[in-house]
């Protein structure tokens, strides 16, 4: 098999990069459980963002498992460091914003 030249190899990699965010990209919302009064959007799992930064396996399948339903996501199993926790804590070498009360509005968008 012949390899192919970098520079069309290089195009599909700038133009793959650039694609917009979007659901087609596998973004996640996660459909919660509600009870009455306590009525906080769906969180927004933007995969796409975190594709563009990481490969497939800093995540599967050593935090989420690739199945649908298979991880039980809840705020309390992410303030415990778990699931989004491992990296969004409120730690000070935590390579993302914490799971904080304040930053509720960045995954829980209406």
């Amino acid at each position: 098999m012949k390899a192919l030249p970098w520079t069309p190899v290089l195009l599909l990699a700038f133009l793959a990069s650039a694609a917009p965010a979007s659901a087609d990209l596998g973004d996640i919302l996660f459909k919660r459980k509600t009870t009455e009064g306590n009525e906080y959007p769906p969180a927004k799992f933007p995969h796409s963002v975190h594709r563009y930064q990481f490969t497939c396996y800093v995540c599967h399948d050593n935090i989420f498992l690739m199945k649908a339903g298979a991880n039980a996501v809840s705020m309390d199993a992410i303030s415990k460091g778990k699931y989004c926790g491992v990296c969004h804590n409120d730690t000070k070498d935590a390579p993302a914003f914490g799971s904080t009360f304040e930053s509720c509005q960045r995954c829980h968008q209406p």
